[in-house]
């Protein structure tokens, strides 16, 4: 594995051009999961790439840490939520490993190198039925994606969403309610049972699109990519692909151009994204 670093001169030539920049050399063995760390900054700049402001945790810790805690105390997650494993249930504050400032909301980041205990699984449906509240950023959260390693980790997180979608299908009819709906097999609808005031005053319950769940594999061929054809490694999911940071949802515009992240780009555009992404469905 090769770990990258900037150095010291590199920051310097970078804050030379208004970029804020800072040296971040490292030993390989005072990195506790490099690889996991270089997947979460990889989807923050894939983010970047398509205009959004976006962060990995660490980064998000420090954002939430200045927001939030100015009376010295730190903020512990971007979401709080009840998780619920067997013979035992729990509050937890839930940090995502990257994540993305849309126009409608915010875009969470798992990236899953292993398979998830009984734990982390019961993690994981709490956070898919979270989909559409407020975070402590403040803007909702609109959608999940989980990256995984293998096939074999990405079939168990599937299993465990399929699972979550049988179990909320059952659920009744009641303000509140979210239901996990299948689109492809891989991406999943979340449904969110709102009041809504008729013109005579009175109150029906409607469903409507909270966000969306998407589980892909990491893109482990991209790093081995020769843009000169050698190697016969695949460039698919850059470039002119829909693939990154995200498989964009039906109904979702496709993503702009990748942008060069050193060239000056609309503030406006960093910070929420495409504007036409489209509001809320209901049913």
């Amino acid at each position: 594995m090769t770990i990258y670093g900037m150095t010291e001169r590199g920051a310097a030539w970078l804050e030379e051009r208004d970029v804020d920049a800072a040296a971040s050399v490292r030993r390989v063995t005072d990195m506790t999961n490099p690889e996991h760390r270089l997947w979460a900054q990889f989807l923050t700049l894939c983010s970047q790439a398509r205009g959004l402001a976006a962060m990995a945790e660490q980064e998000l810790l420090q954002v939430l840490s200045t927001r939030l805690g100015s009376d010295g105390s730190v903020a512990q997650g971007l979401l709080q939520a009840a998780t619920k494993s067997p013979g035992k249930r729990r509050v937890l504050n839930l940090r995502p490993d990257a994540v993305a400032i849309e126009s409608d909301g915010v875009t969470w980041f798992e990236v899953d190198r292993s398979a998830r205990g009984s734990d982390r699984a019961a993690s994981l449906k709490s956070l898919v039925l979270s989909v559409g509240a407020a975070t402590t950023l403040g803007p909702v959260l609109r959608r999940v994606v989980v990256y995984t390693r293998t096939e074999r980790i990405k079939n168990r997180v599937l299993a465990t969403l399929t699972s979550l979608a049988t179990e909320t299908a059952r659920h009744s009819l009641a303000e509140g309610r979210r239901r996990l709906v299948s689109i492809d097999g891989q991406q999943f609808e979340v449904w969110l049972t709102e009041e809504e005031r008729m013109k005579d005053g009175r109150l029906r319950l409607v469903d409507v699109i909270a966000g969306y769940v998407m589980v892909q594999e990491l893109p482990i061929w991209l790093p081995r990519v020769r843009m000169d054809g050698r190697g016969g490694f695949s460039t698919q999911g850059w470039f002119t692909d829909n693939y990154l940071p995200y498989r964009r949802p039906p109904g979702m515009t496709p993503w702009p151009h990748p942008i060069g992240l050193l060239h000056p780009v609309d503030s406006a555009t960093r910070i929420h994204g495409d504007s036409r992404d489209p509001p809320a469905v209901k049913k």
